[in-house]
């Protein structure tokens, strides 16, 4: 059995990173296809796997087709009930489950200010209000999940679907050098140096774009972390 995984370009693609981190990371056969999401063939390479339009998009080895990260998450647990993609605590899982929700439609100041992007780190960003709430609300939702971890490093201990949804974010707040307190940075500097992360980065990174996606008018840095 193997799935086949449809994504986007890994320097800027969250949304792809996502789907990608979560069979990665949990020993799920899969094959990557890249589409044209910023080559402008977005909408052919997609049009086989009608009515999916945006990435990720995950086939099944059934046929089922799965075109929204969160479907995509949930189905995987669904199908391999024994893999750990949520936390196993009664409790845990809930709040997991209702992080991840939140994730997947909010934070709204920050995918609009802050895009995803993996060559470099921006120099001098000034966060809007709104991303400064963003980034308190960051901080109260990981400072409660470690009162629910267990063991290990991760949101919840151990590496969950929690983990894979908020990567994108990480990346964000590294990528513009935003202001986080000390339990998110130390959560970011775990997501950056995991090595399914380092991974897609060092992949993504290969990529040469001109003109160069979401510019700032800014003076730039090294990454946080190195490639590997």
């Amino acid at each position: 059995m193997s799935y086949d995984l449809y994504i986007g370009d890994k320097a800027f693609s969250s949304w792809s990173l996502r789907g990608w981190l979560l069979l990665e990371h949990f020993g799920l056969p899969y094959r990557a296809h890249l589409v044209g999401l910023y080559a402008g063939t977005l909408a052919a390479d997609l049009a086989p796997l009608a009515p999916a339009r945006t990435v990720p998009v995950l086939v099944c080895e059934d046929g089922a087709v799965l075109f929204d990260s969160m479907a995509i998450a949930e189905e995987l647990a669904t199908r391999h009930p024994d893999a750990g993609l949520w936390p196993e605590a009664p409790k845990a899982r809930a709040l997991a489950r209702s992080m991840v929700a939140e994730m997947h439609a909010g934070f709204q100041a920050m995918r609009g200010e802050c895009p995803m992007q993996l060559y470099h780190q921006w120099v001098g960003f000034q966060p809007s209000e709104a991303v400064l709430k963003d980034l308190a609300r960051l901080e109260l939702l990981v400072s409660h999940a470690k009162t629910m971890a267990t063991d290990g490093p991760w949101l919840f201990g151990d590496y969950s679907i929690a983990d894979a949804f908020f990567a994108p974010l990480m990346a964000r707040i590294a990528g513009f050098g935003l202001p986080v307190n000390s339990d998110v940075a130390a959560y970011m500097h775990t997501t950056l140096t995991d090595p399914a992360f380092r991974l897609w980065r060092a992949e993504g990174i290969l990529v040469t774009y001109q003109p160069f996606p979401y510019p700032q008018p800014l003076e730039k840095r090294d990454w946080p972390i190195s490639a590997p």
